[in-house]
């Protein structure tokens, strides 16, 4: 029943991708040179989460910065306050945020030991609820220098809970990562191919929390509880490459 369920809400998913409703909501094309627009972007700052090496800076060229059409996120081994490393960490907390729609970005990835960027969600009350309450949507993230893209749902039944899936990806060419997000189902896009489904339908499995406002983040991680940390053949300064990102509802 379970196999028949996921092959259910994937069927449906393949069918919503070719759905013509969608209407354009929000993007940023990065059209233009400089620091991210700041009426659609803030920075996270410091240290934040996972045990992560580096400092997300604020307002610094070195880390983030838009040029020649695409917005770069921009990891550098480097002496910053008491990091070694420094990055950026891009969100649209207290800006704009969305219940339901279909969310992509257009990207290439750096690909080292130690690197971990992702594009992802987490809901707006994350601030009055905290993590894992407000719910985590995790579009992309890859780590290291495997040939693996993740699609994860985080959220809270009782204790912290995961739903995730992986499919195989050369994130050192640009592609096109999503997912499409309704009342019933939360699906997973490489490319326009859906390759992960996760039921929300009635708030089944205590997943409340994905019916309500969630904000967007790009990041680059380097190091931490999942990737580990860099060695002597990662790469610095590496870069995360978005073309652009879009956010569609219906």
């Amino acid at each position: 029943m379970k196999k028949l369920l996921i092959l259910l809400l994937l069927f449906s998913g393949c069918n919503q991708g070719t759905d013509n409703a969608w209407k354009l909501v929000w993007s940023d094309e990065f059209n233009y040179e400089g620091l991210p627009d700041t009426t659609k972007w803030g920075n996270e700052t410091g240290f934040i989460r996972n045990n992560e090496l580096q400092y997300y800076t604020r307002g610094r060229e070195e880390n983030s910065v838009v040029k020649d059409g695409n917005l770069m996120i921009i990891g550098r081994k480097e002496q910053y306050d008491s990091a070694e490393y420094t990055s950026s960490s891009l969100t649209t907390d207290g800006k704009n945020s969305w219940t339901y729609g279909k969310v992509e970005a257009r990207m290439r990835l750096p690909n080292g030991q130690g690197m971990w960027p992702a594009f992802w969600m987490l809901g707006q009350n994350i601030h009055q609820v905290g993590w894992p309450r407000c719910g985590e949507i995790d579009i992309m993230e890859h780590i290291n220098n495997e040939d693996t893209l993740y699609g994860t749902l985080h959220w809270h039944n009782q204790k912290h809970v995961s739903e995730g899936a992986k499919t195989f990806c050369d994130v050192t060419i640009f592609h096109n990562y999503s997912i499409e997000w309704d009342k019933d189902s939360i699906h997973w896009f490489l490319d326009g191919m859906n390759y992960h489904a996760v039921n929300i339908a009635d708030s089944v499995n205590s997943t409340a929390e994905f019916h309500k406002p969630f904000y967007i983040i790009l990041n680059l991680a380097i190091g931490g509880n999942w990737p580990k940390n860099p060695d002597e053949t990662t790469q610095f300064p590496d870069t995360v490459f978005v073309d652009y990102v879009r956010v569609y509802q219906r």
